[in-house]
Formats: structure tokens, C-alpha cells, sequence
């Protein structure tokens, strides 16, 4: 599956309720796994709802803060929370999150193929805001030069 693949995926409905039921069944109990939240979190960064996308990525930050025990998991939560953010167009954030799963596993291949789409991304929205400022620019311009002309004929 190639970046664009993966960060297009969209999570099932029955695996988001799966886990947000597993999820909140454990949250009665008082204790949370580290695996419940991890997956539930993986559902919702897969959402097709922003609102979904940030509650994920609010539980990968709790778990890579206070729960990150070991390697593989903290790589998983870098790699989910850089893929997260990408796909809420938080081009700047993803990219230091992946960067930070780059620094500890820099041969990754996934990784660096979703630096890449970041980077990419990231420079097509730079090139989009110019356009626009340009435009924005542009039509206020030709309002500016209007109004003149407007003022120039009703001096006459």
C-alpha cells in the first residue's frame, strides 16, 4: 500500500466500534490497557471526522508521553500520530513526529515514503496560499482602481 493509500484509508465502522466499545468497557473498570487504547486510537486517526482524527491523536500523545515502554510502541505512535496529523492537513506537526520516528529507525521505508508526502503536501499548500494571497491581491486592486475612477468621475 503506498502513502497516499494509507493516509486515504478509512477505518470500518464495525472495528471503530469494536474498539471504542473495548475502549469504554475498560474505562468503567478504571484501567485502560495500553493495547485497548493504542487500537482504539489507530480507529480514530483512520476516521473520516476530524473530531475522530483529534481524539486519536489526543490518546497516542497521552500514550507516547506516560505509556511509551519500549521502542516498537513509541515507533507506532510517532509513525500514527505523524499520519494523524497529515491527515488534518497539520502538515508542520506531522512532520516533526515523523521526523522523530525517523531519528530512531532512519532506514524505515514507510516512514520516509510518508516524509516525502509530507513534504510534498506541505509545498502544495505553500504554493495554494500563494496563489490565493495573489488573487486576494489582485481583487483588491482592481477594487482600489475602481473606487478611484468611481471618485474620479463623480469630482467631474
Amino acid at each position: 500500500m503506498d502513502v497516499e493509500d494509507v493516509l486515504s484509508d478509512v477505518v470500518s465502522m464495525e472495528d471503530l466500534k469494536k474498539f471504542e466499545k473495548e475502549y469504554h468497557n475498560q474505562l468503567t473498570t478504571g484501567t485502560v490497557s495500553q493495547e485497548t487504547k493504542f487500537h482504539y486510537a489507530w480507529c480514530l486517526v483512520r476516521s473520516n471526522y476530524p473530531a475522530d482524527i483529534r481524539k486519536g491523536l489526543i490518546l497516542l500523545e497521552q500514550l507516547i508521553k506516560h505509556e511509551a515502554n519500549d521502542e516498537d510502541a513509541k515507533r507506532n505512535y510517532l509513525y500514527y500520530l505523524a499520519l494523524g496529523n497529515s491527515r488534518i492537513k497539520e502538515y508542520s506537526t506531522a512532520l516533526q513526529f515523523i521526523k522523530a520516528f525517523l531519528h530512531m529507525q532512519p532506514e524505515n521505508m514507510q516512514a520516509r515514503n510518508l516524509l516525502t508526502t509530507i513534504q510534498k503536501k506541505m509545498e502544495s499548500d505553500a504554493h495554494k496560499g500563494m496563489a490565493v494571497a495573489g488573487a486576494l491581491a489582485l481583487g483588491l486592486s482592481a477594487v482600489v482602481g475602481i473606487g478611484f475612477a468611481l471618485a474620479k468621475t463623480l469630482k467631474k
